[in-house]
């Protein structure tokens, strides 16, 4: 047994025009642009299958641009979230998942399921969401986070019913959303919106130390202790856990640097 978890730290996709010149050489091809992303970063956050539905090729093409040990976590399609009734998400969900998903093999990561700030936690209705989600997929095993926007959340029967399920909570350090550390999947999940286009790396040095040591904490089986529960009585088993890290919408310019700087902390970059 290892004695911790990996930990992978990223962005949020990888076509960024400001990116051109600054994260991306001078004069690089668009074409080279995401073989270039994932040689300086072992995990990226793929926000366009929320929007649009790609097909296998797509998928064996983003395979076989980047190295071995990198993984994307894709997001999962808005018609399967965005619906009043949750439990009607099955068909929606199916579509997405057998778009070609499985086709990324051993480089796909989490799938994130994100929730409008408007949804509210109903148990019976979010229960009926994660009984929807499938142990695997053509063959390949699937992992699920849950990303969930609105304070109702914050309760012991929202962490309990994730942990039932073996989904993960996923950690939102965003300036209005709320803030769910409870570990309840057997992989951790973290997205980093706080960050500055004022920081060179995104968040200030302080800040990212922060970040790596409670990384760790997660990657050994623990849960940081100065981040906020939505049931604090409840500890998660201590196992070694897979950590994601991504860094995400504000201070876009310097996304990638935070990762990158976050996973030299880490003894990964």
């Amino acid at each position: 047994m290892t004695k911790s978890g990996k930990i992978r730290a990223g962005m949020g996709g990888w076509t960024f025009e400001p990116w051109e010149g600054t994260f991306y050489p001078d004069k690089l091809s668009k074409a080279k642009q995401l073989q270039f992303a994932t040689a300086q970063v072992p995990t990226i956050e793929v926000n366009g299958t929320y929007y649009s539905s790609f097909k296998e090729p797509t998928f064996l093409k983003w395979a076989s641009e980047a190295p071995d040990g990198f993984v994307y976590a894709l997001k999962g399609n808005r018609f399967v979230t965005n619906r009043r009734v949750l439990g009607e998400a099955g068909e929606s969900m199916m579509r997405f998942l057998g778009s070609g998903v499985a086709a990324l093999g051993d480089k796909l990561g989490p799938i994130l399921w994100q929730f409008a700030p408007t949804k509210k936690f109903d148990a019976d209705d979010f229960e009926a969401f994660l009984k929807l989600l499938p142990e695997k997929q053509d063959g390949v095993k699937l992992r699920h986070a849950v990303e969930v926007r609105h304070d109702s959340f914050v309760v012991p029967e929202f962490a309990a019913l994730a942990r039932k399920h073996d989904v993960a909570i996923v950690y939102a350090d965003h300036a209005k959303y709320p803030a769910i550390a409870d570990v309840t999947g057997d992989f951790v999940y973290a997205r980093l919106q706080t960050g500055s286009d004022d920081n060179h790396d995104c968040y200030t040095p302080k800040a990212l130390d922060k970040w790596a040591a409670r990384a760790k904490v997660w990657a050994d089986g623990g849960m940081p202790a100065d981040l906020p529960r939505a049931d604090p009585s409840t500890d998660a088993p201590a196992k070694t856990r897979d950590v994601f890290v991504y860094f995400i919408t504000e201070g876009k310019v310097r996304a990638p640097f935070g990762a990158m700087a976050l996973m030299k902390r880490l003894g990964g970059g």
